[in-house]
């Protein structure tokens, strides 16, 4: 077996799986989980539609570019959402199955283990997208992490990165709108990081899977090639983008997305995929085709996510230190005990579950970005997530208490950084 997959830590919910272990979720209370990104609002009936109507194209062997249709309907969507004047559909464009095997897959393609000059290095942000790593680590080279924190509004601090990690550096995954702050990069930002490409010569992976939840309808992210463009990179050089239709159709199950930007990349990596055996099914295609056409179910899906962002937000800023982000659809809070022992009385007493922020991010540069904080997905309906944060509210008012009727009392029944009760 390959020596590198000993590498691969558990991924967060195998986790959490282990952190409440042994412990039995307060029956009065009826579970909701908010630790999963999975969209649970429903599927748009014309997208299924679109499915049934095609089924006739299982008994096609798909190709790895899939369809002319579809990525004409990609290209436009991109144009649309991105005053981009031209992209080539031929070229530039590669549809996928979801963004997360693309990010993985990607990084395989990139990385060239003929080099034996030096260890190559793959950069991510910090907390992260487990996928990044795993990528790194499977591919051989080195996860690099930039912690990204409160005092820099979530955002990545390039500058905190050495020469000599710049040289080694082949590949840099972005976030934006970020998992799990919902910070979104801003042209300056992605003008930084251009400029350093350009210097090192290394690849820009762009995850933005979460690009279409958003909380300004007049303000959508904007996106890396709208700032490529913006900052005249025609061609998009060294630059490609991912995205996916899980969450701005919610389609999670469908599995589709696509990956745009460089053609002189995109080609070899479409090379890659086609040993790879990772092509789209045309029953997904032309349900693909049929949702990146429509823009108004995407609005309504942004409205269901905004009334959840303002109700959820205003109740939990009143007990813990959090803001509604700018896009995505978690909230970031900061925990008055450790993340994990949050999370598990919080699961105890009150039956609801979320992910601790410290198994989401790694220890770097001497702390670990997530600890004492915790992502919360407003995924499930709005009654849900108001009475899940009620429920929170309850439980930050039980520490609190805690804290100030035991205060200085030897022996006190207290929560461990273990996540112990």
């Amino acid at each position: 077996m390959n020596s590198r997959l000993d590498h691969l830590q558990p991924y967060p919910f195998q986790k959490l799986a282990g952190l409440f272990e042994g412990t039995t979720a307060n029956p009065d209370f009826s579970p909701v989980s908010l630790h999963i990104g999975e969209p649970k609002h429903a599927t748009p009936e014309f997208i299924l539609q679109a499915m049934t109507k095609n089924l006739a194209g299982l008994a096609n062997y798909p190709t790895t570019l899939g369809s002319a249709s579809l990525r004409n309907s990609i290209a436009a969507w991109l144009m649309r959402r991105y005053h981009l004047p031209a992209i080539n559909p031929a070229t530039e464009i590669i549809p996928v199955n979801g963004s997360r095997e693309a990010l993985f897959s990607f990084a395989q393609a990139v990385i060239d283990p003929a080099d034996q000059s030096f260890a190559p290095v793959i950069i991510c942000p910090n907390p992260f997208y487990q996928i990044y790593e795993g990528a790194a680590l499977l591919a051989g080279a080195q996860p690099w992490f930039i912690n990204t924190v409160r005092q820099t509004a979530f955002a990545p601090d390039f500058a905190q990165i050495p020469e000599d990690i710049w040289l080694r550096t082949r590949l840099v995954y972005t976030c934006s709108p970020g998992n799990p702050t919902g910070t979104v990069m801003s042209l300056a930002e992605w003008q930084q990081l251009f400029e350093l490409s350009d210097r090192y010569g290394f690849i820009i992976a762009a995850d933005e899977c979460y690009s279409e939840i958003y909380t300004d309808e007049t303000c959508p992210p904007t996106g890396a090639l709208e700032a490529a463009r913006h900052l005249g990179r025609n061609g998009f050089p060294r630059l490609v983008v991912f995205s996916s239709l899980s969450k701005r159709s919610n389609v999670p199950g469908m599995r589709s997305g696509f990956v745009a930007g460089d053609a002189a990349i995109l080609k070899k990596f479409l090379h890659y995929r086609t040993y790879h055996g990772s092509a789209m099914s045309p029953v997904v295609q032309a349900a693909s085709e049929a949702a990146w056409n429509d823009e108004a179910h995407v609005i309504h899906n942004r409205l269901l996510y905004r009334e959840k962002f303002v109700a959820a937000g205003a109740m939990l800023a009143q007990s813990l230190p959090v803001s509604v982000p700018p896009a995505a659809f978690y909230l970031w809070a900061e925990t008055p005990v450790s993340d994990t022992a949050f999370a598990l009385q919080l699961y105890r007493d009150y039956n609801v579950t979320v992910l601790p922020g410290s198994y989401l991010a790694r220890y770097a540069h001497g702390i670990n970005p997530g600890e004492n904080f915790v992502r919360i997905a407003l995924t499930p309906s709005l009654a849900d997530c108001t009475e899940a944060i009620r429920r929170i509210t309850c439980l930050v008012s039980d520490l609190k208490y805690k804290h100030t009727n035991h205060a200085g009392k030897t022996g006190t029944h207290t929560l461990s950084d273990q996540g112990k009760p």
